[in-house]
């Protein structure tokens, strides 16, 4: 079975959904956090929409050292930038997929902290990895939503405010 095919067709899938979370993100919150342990709302938004980037960065690389300064985390102040960051890393991974192949996908990726490595996988699983935290981080948006009163949007079914769009 070929996986590729099926990772690019994920990847649109939680890009469509994901598309519709941030159509619907308030600015005015984004220091929102329900806990004192939790993220605030835009670095949490910031995050999951830096993921959809992480295929390229997997692909292009062996390694992410974190000690290394390997990740420059992006900061936002607006939906607007917002939404653009997600669409250009987006497209970045798009463009990856378009010249991948099959047999890319059988080679090694870490996340590291200097020596001590934090994840070792293949591309593949470092993918699927990513596709994980889409879905986790974003389940954890939609949260802030329902607390603040925005309407949650469909998933992977109808969501309890679906009937409101």
């Amino acid at each position: 079975m070929e996986t590729l095919p099926n990772l690019r067709k994920e990847f649109e899938n939680e890009y469509q959904i994901t598309k519709q979370f941030f159509e619907l993100y308030d600015d005015s919150l984004n220091d929102y956090a329900p806990h004192e342990k939790s993220m605030k709302m835009m670095p949490l938004a910031t995050h999951i929409a830096e993921i959809f980037g992480w295929p390229e960065i997997i692909m292009k690389t062996e390694n992410l050292d974190f000690s290394a300064g390997d990740y420059k985390p992006t900061f936002l102040d607006t939906k607007e930038e917002l939404q653009q960051k997600f669409e250009e890393d987006y497209s970045k991974t798009k463009t990856v997929f378009k010249a991948m192949q099959e047999a890319e996908l059988d080679g090694k990726w870490s996340m590291s902290m200097g020596e001590q490595i934090l994840a070792d996988f293949t591309k593949y699983s470092a993918m699927r990895h990513a596709l994980d935290q889409i879905t986790h981080h974003r389940a954890q948006l939609g949260v802030y939503y329902r607390l603040k009163n925005i309407p949650v949007p469909p998933s992977y079914g109808p969501s309890a405010d679906t009937s409101d769009y």
